[in-house]
């Protein structure tokens, strides 16, 4: 069974380089685990409605962690 993470994140301002969330992640302010796809997607659309996000100042991800085996 796959894991959810759901991860808001502060937008940082663009160097014209581009983004490598490897080598220069961005800052997270709130991760929260979810035991399935549509409760990550809740809990990101409840992020979704924070005025930050609505600013364009933080960004809400959906990561999934680990793998489905026998799917």
């Amino acid at each position: 069974m796959n894991r959810f993470l759901v991860v808001l994140t502060d937008v940082r301002p663009g160097d014209g380089v581009g983004r490598n969330e490897r080598l220069a992640p961005e800052r997270r302010r709130q991760v929260v685990s979810a035991s399935s796809r549509e409760a990550a997607d809740r809990i990101a659309g409840a992020f979704m409605a924070l005025g930050m996000v609505r600013a364009g100042r933080q960004r809400v991800k959906v990561i999934a962690v680990g793998r489905r085996y026998g799917v």
